[in-house]
């Protein structure tokens, strides 16, 4: 038959059904992975779009604070108000003595920062609440003050940390070698910036004498705390190698003899 098509000049036969199959699987495949891509994006705008709820909330709940007295509120309670300027001092501060390249490193997107500090509003809401709704009154003033001298020092700790490392970190240029800190602080610690913030936040029950809230504040930022320290000794550990390693021999993490 084939020869018979050739020499009478009619067109060789062409298979096109075996054409039209792989080429219906390429669109599929295609439509597939659009689907999937459109999911995860609505996905995970979803989730900006509750952060964002979440903190235009909290933003609201304290202007409508601000508007029935906060001001009054704060005025009557000296240590409430100290520490809250501290902390906002302190937030700015350790911006200020963070170092340059270190800012300039790709991190955590916008949203995923704000998801970040959604934990800490619910801290910072969930003490006063505890005082008001559970125990009623006001919290003796001694607990209060202790709360305040207890942020200062975990400020001390962080900030103080920071500036040893710009200190005796210098950055170094193209052709040195990362310097290793093991003064001042890092001569008893490894990771003074994470027990001076964990320090930070559990000074805030004290101001309301709220030990549930305390307790919570404990066992999750241990655990964060935890995370995070296994993390950078994991980076630290690449960069320095056996030098990091002696060093993480002869000191403990974050208190000494204990942790």
């Amino acid at each position: 038959m084939d020869q018979t098509a050739e020499a009478s000049g009619a067109p060789p036969s062409k298979s096109t059904g075996e054409l039209k199959a792989p080429t219906g699987s390429l669109k599929d495949a295609s439509a597939d992975s659009v689907a999937i891509s459109t999911h995860t994006h609505q996905s995970r705008g979803f989730t900006v779009r509750i952060a964002e709820l979440i903190v235009l909330m909290s933003a609201i709940v304290g202007a409508v604070g601000l508007g029935l007295g906060m001001s009054k509120y704060l005025a009557e309670h000296p240590y409430v108000a100290a520490y809250l300027s501290a902390y906002g001092v302190f937030r700015f501060a350790d911006l200020m003595v963070r170092d340059p390249a270190a800012l300039g490193m790709e991190g955590p997107r916008f949203m995923q920062r704000v998801m970040y500090e959604i934990p800490l509003l619910i801290l910072f809401f969930a003490a006063p609440f505890e005082r008001t709704y559970i125990y009623g009154g006001e919290v003796p003033r001694w607990m209060a003050a202790l709360g305040l001298l207890i942020e200062l020092i975990g400020l001390w700790l962080v900030l103080g940390a920071r500036i040893q490392l710009g200190f005796f970190s210098p950055r170094p240029s193209s052709d040195e070698a990362p310097v290793l800190v093991r003064n001042g602080l890092y001569r008893f610690i490894r990771h003074p910036i994470f027990l001076g913030e964990l320090v930070v936040l559990l000074a805030w029950p004290f101001e309301y004498g709220a030990p549930i809230a305390f307790t919570l504040a404990a066992i999750i930022g241990s655990m964060v705390v935890r995370r995070q320290v296994r993390e950078e000794e994991a980076q630290l550990l690449a960069q320095f190698g056996d030098d990091y390693a002696s060093y993480m021999r002869v000191t403990d993490s974050l208190l000494p003899n204990v942790w």
